[in-house]
């Protein structure tokens, strides 16, 4: 029993000793900020649509630590911009030779959407923070590659969005909660 104390000892002294340590999500918000409003985002691209997705995210990432506020009761309000999106393949098989004849050509194997996003953290005009996330996230495309199906590759390509904004928004959350 003295030797499982001492292994459970050693262990909570290594996991000291390498920084981490149990502390709250956040401190909260700069300025004693206690409670936020979230107006839809601006969408600075030519995705219709990508400014109600973060701003719901966002919405939902400050319901989760219990600082959104209501109509005329926000100390503050964060100002969003979806400012860039693209998406592009990243990975395209090699052609398959039986000797010298192709017996399948190259396919596209994978794409990945990409989206940057500003948060700024207002309260009477004065910016109390500000950042900027960014992000990748890989999507497979249609059943059969690069002729595949397109109704396929656009439902992988917005649930891939969907995964993004619910990370970035969560990530800008946390920076403007600690002034990164």
């Amino acid at each position: 029993m003295s030797r499982l104390y001492a292994v459970g000892g050693l262990l909570w002294l290594s996991v000291l000793g390498c920084g981490y340590r149990f502390t709250p999500r956040s401190a909260g918000l700069p300025g004693g900020v206690g409670s936020v409003c979230a107006p839809i985002f601006r969408n600075d691209t030519a995705e219709p649509g990508l400014e109600t997705l973060f701003t719901r995210m966002f919405r939902q990432e400050l319901v989760r630590v219990g600082v959104l506020g209501g109509s005329g009761s926000c100390q503050a309000s964060v100002e969003g911009v979806v400012a860039w999106v693209n998406s592009a393949p990243t990975i395209v098989t090699e052609p398959v030779y039986e000797g010298n004849v192709a017996v399948t050509g190259s396919q596209l194997a994978s794409y990945r959407a990409s989206v940057g996003v500003t948060l700024r953290l207002v309260r009477d005009g004065q910016v109390l923070a500000e950042t900027t996330v960014s992000g990748n996230e890989d999507f497979l495309p249609g059943a059969e590659g690069a002729s595949g199906d397109v109704l396929q590759a656009e439902a992988n390509r917005q649930a891939a969005l969907y995964r993004l904004a619910e990370t970035l928004m969560r990530e800008g959350y946390d920076r403007l909660a600690n002034n990164w």
